[in-house]
C-alpha cells in the first residue's frame, strides 16, 4: 500500500464480516440471495404501480420511488462485497471508496426524504381528506421528489469533496463490509475536526429535521383518528399507516444503531449488523410489508401477472399456427 501520504493511489482494504474461509461461502450465498430478493421485490413494486391505473395516486408513485431508490442503494455496496468474496480480495480503490460513499449517502438521503414526504401524504390523506386531491397533485409530487434529488445530490456532493480534501495514511483497513463515511475519516490523518462537524450538522439537519416532520405528522394524524365516531373509519386509517410506520421504525432504529455503535461504543462488529439492517435488510423487507397488507398492491400484481400469463399464451399460439 506504500507509506506515507499518496492519496491518489492509495487502496482500502474491506475486512468484512468474518477472514474465516469456511464462512465465505455462506456469506457470499446469503448476500446474494438477499439482494436478488431485493431488486425483485422492489421491481416488482415499481412493475405494479406503473401497470395499474389505480394505482397512479400520490402514495403509491411515492412507493415507486422508494422502490427504485433501494434498488439503486443496495446495489452500491452488495455486488462489491459479493466480487471480492468471490475473487478472495479485500481491495477496493481510493477512487472507488469515494464513489461507494457517493452513491450510498445520495440513496440513504433520497430514502430519508421519501419516508418524510409518505408521511406528509398520510397526514393530508386523513386530516385533510376533501382538499387532498387538490393538495397532493401531480405537479406537487413531481416537484417534491425532484428536490428531494437536488438536497440528496448536493450532500453527497459536499461531504464527497469534504472527503477529498484528506489525507491518508499506511493503516487502511476498513473494518466493514462497505465504505463507510465514519469508517473511512477515522483512517485519515489530517485534521478531521471540520468533517466531523459537517457530518453530525447534516444529520442533525436532514435526519432529525425530516424525523421531526414524520413525529408532526403522525401526531396530527393519531389526534384525527382518536376524534372519528366510527371504529371501522379508525381501523381503515390506522391501517393505510401501518406499512409506513413500520418501515420507518425499521429504518430509522438500524440507522441509529450504526451512529451509536460506531460513536459511543466504538465496536466496529455492531457498527456491521446495524449497517446490514438499513442498507440490505430494510430494503429487502419494505416490498413485503407494502403488499402483504396491501390488497391494491395485491390486485395489482395479480392483473400483472395474469396479463402476462395470456399474452405469453397467445404469444406460444401465434408461434404454433402454420
Amino acid at each position: 500500500m506504500g507509506s506515507g501520504n499518496d492519496t491518489a493511489n492509495a487502496e482500502f482494504l474491506l475486512l468484512g464480516f468474518s477472514e474465516e474461509p469456511a464462512l465465505q461461502p455462506l456469506i457470499f450465498g446469503l448476500f446474494l440471495s438477499m439482494y436478488l430478493i431485493t431488486v425483485s421485490g422492489n421491481l416488482l413494486i415499481i412493475l405494479a404501480v406503473s401497470s395499474d391505473s389505480h394505482l397512479h395516486t400520490p402514495m403509491y408513485f411515492f412507493l415507486s420511488n422508494l422502490s427504485f431508490v433501494d434498488i439503486c442503494f443496495t446495489s452500491t455496496t452488495v455486488p462489491k462485497m459479493l466480487w471480492n468474496i468471490q475473487t478472495q480480495s479485500k481491495a477496493i480503490t481510493y477512487e472507488g471508496c469515494i464513489t461507494q460513499i457517493y452513491f450510498s449517502l445520495l440513496f440513504a438521503v433520497l430514502d430519508v426524504c421519501l419516508l418524510t414526504m409518505m408521511a406528509y401524504d398520510r397526514f393530508v390523506a386523513i386530516c385533510h381528506p376533501l382538499h387532498y386531491t387538490v393538495i397532493m397533485n401531480p405537479w406537487l409530487c413531481a416537484l417534491l421528489v425532484l428536490v428531494s434529488w437536488i438536497i440528496s445530490v448536493l450532500n453527497s456532493l459536499l461531504q464527497a469533496l469534504m472527503l477529498l480534501r484528506l489525507s491518508f495514511c499506511t493503516d487502511l483497513e476498513i473494518p466493514h463490509f462497505i465504505c463507510e463515511l465514519h469508517q473511512v475519516t477515522q483512517l485519515t490523518c489530517s485534521d478531521t475536526f471540520l468533517n466531523d462537524m459537517v457530518i453530525y450538522f447534516v444529520t442533525v439537519l436532514l435526519g432529525g429535521g425530516s424525523l421531526a416532520g414524520i413525529l408532526y405528522s403522525y401526531f396530527k394524524i393519531v389526534s384525527s383518528i382518536c376524534r372519528m365516531s366510527s371504529s371501522q373509519g379508525r381501523y381503515k386509517a390506522f391501517s393505510t399507516c401501518a406499512s409506513h410506520l413500520s418501515v420507518v421504525s425499521l429504518f430509522y432504529c438500524t440507522s441509529l444503531g450504526v451512529y451509536l455503535s460506531s460513536g459511543v461504543t466504538h465496536s466496529s462488529q455492531s457498527s456491521t449488523v446495524a449497517s446490514v439492517m438499513y442498507t440490505v435488510v430494510t430494503p429487502m423487507l419494505n416490498p413485503f410489508i407494502y403488499s402483504l397488507r396491501n390488497k391494491d398492491i395485491k390486485a395489482a400484481l395479480n392483473r400483472f401477472f395474469g396479463m402476462a400469463g395470456i399474452t405469453g399464451t397467445i404469444v406460444l399460439r401465434l408461434k404454433t399456427c402454420p
